[in-house]
C-alpha cells in the first residue's frame, strides 16, 4: 500500500471518529431534553426563581399552556444560577410543594413574590415557609422536605442536565429539542410553537 494511500485511509478514520463523537455528543443532549407526555410539540423551560426576565416570562408560558392544552407538552425545569444566593432553595421549595401537589401553585407564589424575596443576600427560608403555609401545605412536612437532600439533588441534577443542553442564561427555551433564540415573549414563543406544529 502506497503512503497516499495510507494516509487517505488515516484521515478517513479521524473524520469517522470525530462525526460518531458529534453524533453521541448530540444523541445525548436530545436524550436529556426527552419528555413523556402526549403533546405533539414539547417546550422545555430551564429557569431560575430568583431571575426577573424568568418572572417577565412566567405569565406568557402560562398563557400558551392554556391555550394549547393536550397539543403541547410543558415541562419545567430548574436552572438556579448560583450568583443568586436563594435560587436554588426556592427550587427545592418548588418541589417541596409538588410532594404536597402544590408545585403550581408554589411557581406562581414565588414569581408574585419575587420583588419581596428575591436579590437578597440572606436565606430566605422562612418567608418560602410562609408561602407553604398560605398554600395550605402541612409545614412540618415542607420544612422537612427543604433539608431532603434527594431534592436538592434532583435540583442540581436538573441544572447539569441544563449546561450540558447548552443553557447558559435563564429562561432557556427548547421547542422539540431546538434552542428557542428569540426573546422569551409569548408572541415569540406561540411563533415557536406554531411552527413546530405546522
Amino acid at each position: 500500500m502506497s503512503k497516499n494511500a495510507r494516509l487517505s485511509l488515516v484521515i478517513v478514520a479521524v473524520v469517522a471518529v470525530v462525526v460518531s463523537g458529534f453524533l453521541l455528543f448530540n444523541r445525548s443532549d436530545t436524550a436529556a431534553l426527552e419528555t413523556s407526555g402526549d403533546g405533539t410539540v414539547t417546550v422545555v423551560e430551564y429557569l431560575d426563581l430568583e431571575c426577573p426576565s424568568c418572572r417577565a416570562a412566567y405569565p406568557g408560558v402560562e398563557r400558551l399552556k392554556t391555550e394549547y392544552g393536550g397539543r403541547v407538552t410543558f415541562d419545567v425545569r430548574h436552572f438556579p444560577i448560583p450568583s443568586h444566593r436563594n435560587a436554588e432553595l426556592a427550587a427545592v421549595a418548588v418541589e417541596a410543594a409538588g410532594a404536597q401537589g402544590k408545585r403550581d401553585e408554589m411557581f406562581r407564589v414565588l414569581f408574585d413574590a419575587q420583588p419581596e424575596w428575591g436579590g437578597q443576600q440572606t436565606s430566605q427560608r422562612a418567608a418560602f415557609v410562609a408561602f407553604a403555609a398560605e398554600l395550605g401545605l402541612d409545614q412540618a412536612v415542607f420544612e422537612k422536605a427543604l433539608d431532603d437532600s434527594s431534592l436538592r439533588d434532583r435540583v442540581l441534577a436538573q441544572r447539569a442536565e441544563g449546561g450540558k443542553a447548552g443553557v447558559q442564561g435563564t429562561p432557556t427555551f427548547f421547542v422539540n429539542g431546538v434552542k428557542f433564540t428569540g426573546a422569551p415573549t409569548y408572541d415569540g414563543l406561540k411563533a415557536a410553537i406554531e411552527k413546530a406544529l405546522s
